[in-house]
């Protein structure tokens, strides 16, 4: 048996660095729910705008990480 390194290694970091992305985007919606939080809890003076953006970018990260893991089931099942 012989073992192709160079698609091994292709493969490893391929892996890393998709995974190394979904996590971080997953922890900017985290990030982003946190401030969305802060925000509402502020002053009365601040601004609804930025609740509404920290929960649009919240939303759009977490919809992300949902179509990548789609993609990847995607790609396993097909």
């Amino acid at each position: 048996m012989k073992i192709d390194w160079a698609a091994l290694g292709s493969v490893f970091g391929v892996s890393l660095v998709s995974t190394i992305g979904l996590v971080g985007l997953f922890t900017l919606g985290i990030v982003a729910l946190a401030k969305q939080e802060s925000a509402a809890s502020g002053p009365a003076g601040s601004s609804g705008g930025s609740v509404a953006l920290a929960r649009t970018g919240a939303y759009a990260c977490f919809g992300l990480c949902a179509a990548a893991v789609a993609y990847g089931i995607y790609l396993i099942v097909a």
